[in-house]
């Protein structure tokens, strides 16, 4: 591989060796807030986006996803695929509520096992 294709490979194995695909972040109070990378090869695409919906809804707490300048609402399909995160990207998972620790543990997971993707 040459050019940008192999930065981006290169980027992915490195954070991958290095720091997992999640990184915890400062948080505001009563926030759980953590950095998570996109790696499986096609990015936030419809299967991964209702993957982080479905488990999202399973939790009272309220929880956002940001990446490319905006922020939206982790229960909504629509919401997470208008991220249009492809591999490599960063997202920030926030959470508050009284589960917020569990559903920023869970939804990361998910990009943690590249969504069962290879």
């Amino acid at each position: 591989m040459r050019g940008p294709d192999m930065d981006m490979k290169q980027r992915l194995e490195t954070m991958t060796e290095t720091s997992g695909t999640a990184q915890d972040v400062e948080s505001p109070e009563g926030a759980c807030v953590r950095q998570v990378l996109v790696a499986n090869q096609l990015g936030l695409h419809a299967r991964p986006a209702s993957q982080i919906a479905r488990e999202a809804q399973g939790f009272a707490a309220s929880i956002s996803l940001v990446g490319q300048g905006q922020t939206v609402d982790a229960k909504s399909i629509l919401d997470v695929l208008t991220l249009a995160a492809g591999p490599g990207s960063t997202i920030e998972i926030r959470a508050s509520g009284d589960d917020a620790e569990a559903a920023v543990e869970r939804i990361s997971q998910l990009f943690a096992t590249r969504f069962g993707e290879k």
